[in-house]
């Protein structure tokens, strides 16, 4: 079932809109991850989707149908929020009964069609009957899904759900979530701070800035082809440098630089992203390429993030770069630096 999101603005006090012009769309079967940093309005966009909260402007259509001013109730829409929020006083397959008409009681609910069959989606059929305080983090956020799946939705939404999980346990959560979405067929919103995840889960990424949608793509769009500087840095670490556009490329303090697009303004000096995998690192005495000298690294096990200082002309310092690689300098290690692209203008 696919949603249109058209012009979406929102406020909570009149006069200053918390959301400008959101449009949006999300296909059948597609996670569609809003991404962006707190006080960017991805919670307020996630409630006017919801019905919690009205629109003041724009309209939310759902399967062709108008939504905008329907109920919570009425807009068959799953959400699964930030904790769960499962009932303490409920058991697993009475919280995901909550939302099917017919059962109400324990008995009743762990026998119903659907309840088993969402119990087997999301891999818990042997702890139907217990309680949610004898669950581990991972499981209540599978019930949570599970009751949010019940009725049917023509649309999940998903409020940051993985958060509030340590570090071993979000990854293995976010796998099975997404697998159990991918199965459902549902379409779905994720809402999330977090760059990794949102490139990660999402099959398209909506950056959120200031109320506004900034940029919509695949994650590669985002992050290898960013519309500024702001999305640029948000997404990732990135080195931006100065440079003069000629007919084969961009030339920089590194050289002349292959770009993925041809230049066509008319500025004398352009700017370039070059993201920290694109610069390769080298023993100043093994390769050519620019001198210069190691400031710090930050170890990260599977790579490092290098801070280099170029060599700058008549003895002073040049620019400084980020560099991902997986060898361990030591501060003051001489190397050299090459850069390989495509890279892409930054306006």
């Amino acid at each position: 079932m696919s949603m249109q999101i058209s012009g979406i603005g929102a406020s909570h006090v009149p006069g200053k809109p918390v959301l400008r012009d959101i449009s949006l769309t999300v296909e059948p079967g597609e996670m569609l991850a809003v991404l962006g940093p707190s006080g960017s309005g991805k919670s307020t966009l996630l409630r006017v989707i919801a019905g919690l909260h009205p629109a003041d402007s724009g309209t939310i259509r759902l399967n062709g149908r108008d939504i905008t001013s329907l109920r919570p109730e009425a807009r068959r829409i799953g959400l699964v929020p930030q904790d769960g929020a499962l009932f303490p006083h409920l058991t697993v397959a009475a919280n995901i009964a909550y939302g099917i008409r017919g059962p109400r009681t324990r008995k009743a609910a762990a026998a119903h069609p659907r309840v088993r069959e969402l119990l087997a989606l999301v891999r818990l059929e042997d702890l139907a009957d217990r309680m949610p305080h004898q669950l581990s983090g991972g499981q209540q956020q599978r019930v949570a899904l599970a009751r949010a799946l019940a009725p049917r939705p023509d649309l999940v939404l998903l409020d940051e759900p993985f958060s509030a999980l340590d570090a071993a346990l979000r990854q293995q959560v976010r796998e099975e979530v997404t697998e159990v979405l991918a199965r459902s067929g549902v379409a779905t919103i994720l809402i999330t701070h977090d760059q990794a995840e949102a490139l990660s889960l999402g099959a398209h990424v909506a950056l959120l800035h200031d109320g506004r949608v900034v940029q919509t793509g695949t994650p590669h769009d985002i992050y290898a082809r960013p519309c500024d500087r702001w999305v640029a840095e948000f997404v990732g670490a990135a080195n931006f440098l100065t440079g003069v556009p000629e007919d084969a490329g961009v030339r920089t303090v590194l050289g002349l630089l292959s770009m993925e697009e041809s230049y066509a303004g008319n500025e004398p000096r352009v700017h370039v992203m070059v993201r920290p995998e694109q610069l390769q690192l080298q023993d100043a005495q093994l390769a050519e390429g620019l001198a210069g000298q190691v400031i710090s690294q930050q170890y990260f096990g599977h790579d490092q993030l290098t801070q280099v200082q170029l060599a700058g002309s008549n003895g002073a310092p040049g620019p400084t770069l980020i560099c991902r690689t997986n060898r361990i300098y030591q501060a003051s290690d001489r190397i050299t630096v090459s850069a390989q692209g495509p890279f892409h203008m930054i306006g």
